[in-house]
C-alpha cells in the first residue's frame, strides 16, 4: 500500500490518534474477553478489569483531543464517493464517537451508582451521581450493550476502509496510514 500524497492525507495528529485509539480498543476488548474466559475467583480477573477500566478511560480522555483535530479540514477522498456512502460514513463516525464517549461515561456512572471508586492510575475520579444499586445494574446493562455494539461498529469501520482500498480503489485508507 502506497500512502496518499501529503496533501491528501489526514493531519499527523489525526493519524496518531486514530491508531492509538485502535490500540486502546484492542486493550479494552482484549482485557474484558480474557477476564470472561477465566474461572470465577481467578487471581487475574481483578487486574484485567482494572486494565479494562484504564484503557476505557484513556479512550474517554483522548477522544476529546481527537474531536478537536476533526474540526480541522479533512483531505478529500479521491474519487468522491456516492452520497449514500458519505452519509453512511458520517453516521458510522458519529456512532463511533458515541461509543468512545458513552461507554466510558456509562462505566463511570455505573461505578458511582454502585458506590465504588473510579480510579484512573493514582487519581480517583469524582462521583457524578449518588449511590443507587438499581441504577448501577441498569447502567451496567447499557454499558455492556454499547460495548457489544462496538464490535460491530469497529468491524464496519474497518471493513469500509478495506472495501474502499481493495474494491473502490480510492485513497480512503491510504490517507490514514502512518
Amino acid at each position: 500500500m502506497t500512502p496518499a500524497p501529503r496533501t491528501q492525507r489526514y493531519a499527523k495528529l489525526s493519524i496518531i490518534m486514530h491508531w492509538l485509539m485502535l490500540v486502546l480498543f484492542v486493550g479494552v476488548y482484549g482485557c474484558i474477553e480474557l477476564k470472561g474466559l477465566l474461572p470465577k475467583g481467578h487471581a487475574l480477573k481483578g487486574p484485567l478489569l482494572g486494565s479494562h477500566a484504564v484503557f476505557g478511560m484513556a479512550i474517554f480522555a483522548l477522544v476529546w483531543i481527537r474531536l478537536l483535530g476533526r474540526l480541522k479540514a479533512r483531505p478529500p477522498i479521491s474519487p468522491q464517493p456516492p452520497a449514500w456512502q458519505t452519509a453512511l460514513s458520517h453516521m458510522t463516525h458519529l456512532l463511533l464517537y458515541v461509543l468512545m464517549i458513552g461507554t466510558p461515561l456509562l462505566a463511570w456512572l455505573m461505578l458511582n451508582a454502585a458506590d465504588k471508586p473510579v480510579p484512573y492510575f493514582a487519581f480517583p475520579l469524582p462521583s457524578l451521581i449518588a449511590p443507587d444499586p438499581d441504577m448501577a445494574k441498569q447502567l451496567k446493562e447499557w454499558h455492556e450493550l454499547l460495548g457489544s455494539a462496538g464490535y460491530w461498529l469497529i468491524g464496519l469501520h474497518a471493513g469500509a476502509g478495506l472495501f474502499h482500498h481493495y474494491w473502490v480503489r480510492d485513497n480512503c485508507l491510504t490517507r490514514m496510514l502512518p
